[in-house]
């Protein structure tokens, strides 16, 4: 079954849901579909093109975490084709480049400045072309979420672009589409969204409906990640960890927190997987915001099923799904501590974490995690 609703944004949600894609796009003369080479090797960016007609045009120039160049080169893309529509197919990446495309294709300042950290929020105006945002793996939530993320040049690091205008007008999402993908990356993507709904919980902002939508997708994910990862055939857990992605980028409008924070360098220095990076340290920090908000955490573990500490709890899931325990077996090095405590700190994520966390705080929890 296909459901269509709007929380946030409009939802067309259901195995069989691409096919909405065609009815949608009729009314547009030239959609530009943004993705990655890896996808579009899978056949999946194929099938998005099928579906729009042979007027679509592909952009492939997505790095696995998006900079600046990237988006330059699709705005060029979207102006010498005469698009006007952007497809974003893929995970978080692809999906992110779309929306900072969009956004620069009207706004024509240089990207940092719209810097949600520097309040660059407040320059972004709803004059954008619109969006459609199909999501591949499930983790980012990207689809729903009113941000995008960067590597721009003059600051060299991950860098929120924020405004309720960059949600995408439309998200397609079709668990269908998810069959197959390679446990590695199922665990990983999962983790990711484990980490959203999980920090969007603990940080302090007033928002108890967040509160509900986030509590429901960490139990998706206890519940269903390891049989996603262990069969990638089966439906109902893609379904149900795609709805857990879904819940965990529409609970973080809350904020997240310190797992971010160390997590967005580790992708821009050391190249990790934004979601590994995201469940190696998870463990970590659930341990240091126990002191400052033990009851929530204690709720996190009974939503994962209970059974020790949060800390204990996601550490259990990690060595389930077979993802890495610790950041020297994914290529980080202590001669990387000082660039990466650096960067953390002027990550804005950390302002949401329920505990205030010092650059030693931060340093130690890097260390910890090693």
């Amino acid at each position: 079954m296909i459901a269509t609703y709007s929380f946030p944004a409009r939802i067309h949600f259901g195995a069989g849901a691409l096919a909405s894609l065609t009815a949608f796009a009729a009314t547009y003369r030239r959609p530009l579909i943004v993705t990655d080479k890896g996808l579009v090797a899978t056949g999946l960016a194929e099938q998005v093109r099928a579906a729009l007609g042979p007027a679509a045009v592909m952009f492939d120039g997505v790095d696995p975490n998006p900079t600046e160049a990237n988006i330059h080169a699709g705005v060029a893309a979207f102006r010498e084709y005469g698009c006007d529509l952007i497809v974003g197919v893929g995970g978080g990446s692809p999906l992110d480049a779309a929306k900072a495309i969009r956004l620069a294709v009207t706004h024509t300042l240089p990207l940092v400045a719209y810097d949600d950290n520097t309040g660059g929020d407040k320059l972004i105006t709803a004059d954008m072309p619109d969006m459609v945002a199909i999501p591949t793996p499930s983790g980012t939530g990207s689809e729903v979420s009113r941000s995008a993320v960067v590597t721009l040049d003059v600051n060299d690091r991950k860098t929120v672009l924020f405004s309720p205008f960059l949600m995408p007008t439309l998200a397609i999402c079709d668990p269908a589409l998810t069959l197959g993908l390679p446990p590695r990356l199922t665990a990983a993507t999962g983790m990711d969204a484990l980490s959203h709904n999980l920090e969007a919980y603990l940080s302090p902002a007033y928002h108890p409906m967040a509160d509900a939508i986030a509590l429901e997708g960490i139990r998706l994910v206890g519940k269903f990640l390891e049989r996603a990862v262990r069969d990638g055939s089966d439906l109902e857990a893609r379904s149900q960890m795609m709805m857990a992605s879904l819940m965990g980028a529409t609970a973080f409008q809350k904020g997240l927190g310190v797992t971010h924070s160390l997590a967005h360098p580790l992708s821009s220095v050391a190249g990790v997987h934004h979601g590994t990076a995201n469940a190696i340290l998870m463990p970590h920090v659930l341990t240091f915001n126990a002191v400052t908000v033990p009851e929530r955490c204690q709720a996190i573990a009974e939503a994962l099923g209970g059974g020790g500490t949060a800390s204990e709890a996601v550490a259990r899931l990690n060595r389930a799904i077979s993802l890495p325990t610790r950041l020297s077996e994914v290529g980080v090095t202590r001669a990387m501590f000082p660039q990466l405590v650096e960067k953390a700190m002027l990550d804005g994520c950390r302002h949401t974490n329920p505990r205030m966390a010092t650059a030693d705080d931060l340093l130690h929890l890097y260390e910890q995690a090693f």
